[in-house]
């Protein structure tokens, strides 16, 4: 049952899936949040754990930076392990208004990327977030008191140049955050059938040079990844 990047035996990974980026940080979700994790991926050690939040069955496993890589892990994941929902835990650059720290929900995803296009046809694909997984943290969150930015992220194939002018057209279209996945993801999931949502940790703001210290990046991603576990739970239940 195993893809040329997944290695995972058959039933290994569960129905719903955290996709962080960096394959390390998923082995810290599953160190800290999961019970009776185990290891059930280490292909091209991009490490997958498959354990039980509160008795919730879920799989983490990292999926690398951009569309095209994501795309990868979550495509296969989708086709041949019969995952139904994913949702993206990451950071990203804030535009505006937003303030390190802010929790942000990717109600849609723009891009520069053409991943969309060429799956739709060569035309534009509104790439968004599954409502009822978003509905699910929004509900939670207001619940237990944290605060939310719901709107538009802009996810990008250029970290370093590209286009000069972009900071003024997000601001201008009222997009909240930069990141490099969100589209792909949704497009995909709009594609496969399946259930998708990024929630995103404000780490860095492009117009301010401002970031978060490593110890507040580390407490900020738990408070995010704990607001997502519980969300999963209470939508399950």
């Amino acid at each position: 049952m195993s893809t040329p990047h997944i290695d995972a035996g058959p039933g290994a990974i569960a129905d719903t899936v955290l996709l962080p980026g960096d394959p390390l940080r998923a082995r810290h979700i599953a160190d800290t949040f999961l019970d009776g994790a185990v290891e059930v991926n280490a292909c091209r050690n991009m490490l997958g754990y498959t354990g039980r939040y509160r008795g919730m069955r879920v799989s983490v496993m990292g999926s690398g930076m951009g569309i095209p890589s994501c795309a990868i892990y979550a495509t296969e994941l989708a086709r041949v392990y019969g995952v139904r929902r994913i949702v993206r835990i990451g950071t990203c650059g804030g535009v505006g208004d937003v303030e390190l720290g802010d929790l942000l929900l990717a109600q849609a995803a723009s891009t520069d990327s053409h991943f969309n296009r060429l799956q739709f046809g060569g035309h534009d694909l509104a790439a968004c977030a599954d409502f009822a997984l978003m509905r699910a943290v929004v509900d939670t969150a207001a619940a237990q008191g944290i605060g939310l930015r719901i709107g538009g992220v802009f996810s990008t194939d250029c970290f370093y140049g590209g286009d000069p002018d972009l900071t003024g057209r997000l601001l201008q279209h009222r997009i909240l955050g930069v990141e490099m996945e969100s589209a792909g993801l949704y497009g995909l999931a709009l594609r496969e059938g399946i259930q998708a949502l990024s929630v995103l940790t404000v780490s860095d703001h492009l117009q301010r040079d401002a970031h978060m210290p490593a110890a507040q990046r580390e407490q900020g991603l738990s408070r995010m990844v704990a607001l997502v576990l519980d969300s999963l739970g209470a939508w399950a239940a």
